[in-house]
């Protein structure tokens, strides 16, 4: 499997207003805050056109301040926002970070959860060579499930290869719902990123060796193990990249910006070690921030070889 190089990586799913703290404390202490843009696919293609791949993302935001405060910062780091749809009936979803405590979410009813089968009709495939998408889609609820199915369907149809993040959350559906439903999406796709302990939790997979049994068929895995690293299975070929040193400030994020930096170097032709070291080092600037992206920061500030000093969730 290659992908079509210098090709756009186009991400489809909710982006949110994100509240977080401006510096490292508790939200319940803190008296400064950012209000930024947060959401799994969008964070993928920001840290993508951070590297210098041409990316876009697709979803709708609210006809409100929130909603173009997102787009406005999406845009702002290099992302084409021009397909995103302003939904003048719904709401921008909203969730605070509270700093190595976890997040709070504000989305039941947002615009993203009524993406549909007509919004996946109305995209434009012209120039892209890869789609990337997550879970999180699928536990939504509302029309955004019947979405994902024919987004993929959709890019399938066009020769656009597929990525999938895994993504389970917890809060949005328990493992018995999630597991059957992420296991079925992850199936159809050319390129997965799933945790280790994910896929222990969803389907049994205790291992990387275990999730590639039950993944044969995908072209492409990426199976992430926190502070030890991450193994990348491509046909028979078996990579494993360790993780990088960091102090990490608030992990929410990393996932989305190793699998950035991951596709942003398969798309660029690189190797499958030089993905998987993209992908590390993107992911540790991100745990150094208190936001889903290091506004500001270099690509070079994370490159040793090492376990992260606090658990990496990419």
């Amino acid at each position: 499997m290659r992908a079509q190089v210098g090709g756009v990586l186009l991400t489809a799913g909710e982006t949110m207003a994100m509240v977080a703290p401006a510096a490292a404390e508790r939200l319940e202490h803190a008296e400064v805050f950012r209000i930024d843009a947060g959401g799994a696919e969008s964070n993928v293609a920001a840290h993508a056109a951070a590297l210098g791949q041409p990316a876009a993302w697709f979803s709708r935001v609210g006809d409100d301040a929130l909603g173009r405060r997102v787009l406005s910062r999406v845009g702002a780091r290099g992302v084409d926002v021009s397909q995103v749809v302003i939904d003048a009936a719904y709401p921008t979803g909203l969730y605070l970070k509270d700093p190595g405590h976890g997040v709070a979410y504000y989305r039941a009813g947002s615009a993203a959860a009524h993406l549909s089968e007509t919004d996946a009709d109305a995209l434009s495939w012209d120039g892209v060579a890869l789609l990337h998408v997550s879970g999180i889609t699928a536990a939504l609820g509302g029309t955004a499930p019947a979405f994902l199915d024919r987004v993929v369907d959709r890019a399938r149809a066009a020769g656009v290869l597929v990525s999938v993040d895994v993504n389970h959350r917890a809060p949005l559906w328990p493992v018995a719902a999630a597991a059957a439903p992420l296991l079925a999406l992850a199936r159809r796709a050319d390129i997965v990123f799933v945790g280790r302990d994910e896929a222990e939790a969803l389907w049994g997979a205790a291992t990387a060796d275990d999730a590639r049994a039950l993944l044969a068929a995908v072209p492409q895995l990426v199976v992430k193990d926190g502070a030890v690293g991450a193994t990348l299975f491509a046909g028979g070929e078996r990579v494993f990249e360790p993780a990088l040193l960091v102090d990490v400030v608030e992990p929410v994020g990393a996932g989305d910006a190793f699998a950035g930096g991951c596709l942003a170097a398969l798309l660029a032709g690189a190797p499958a070690s030089e993905r998987l070291r993209s992908g590390h080092s993107r992911a540790a600037l991100t745990m150094a921030t208190t936001g889903d992206f290091p506004d500001g920061v270099t690509a070079t500030a994370a490159s040793t070889p090492a376990a992260f000093s606090e658990r990496n969730p990419s």
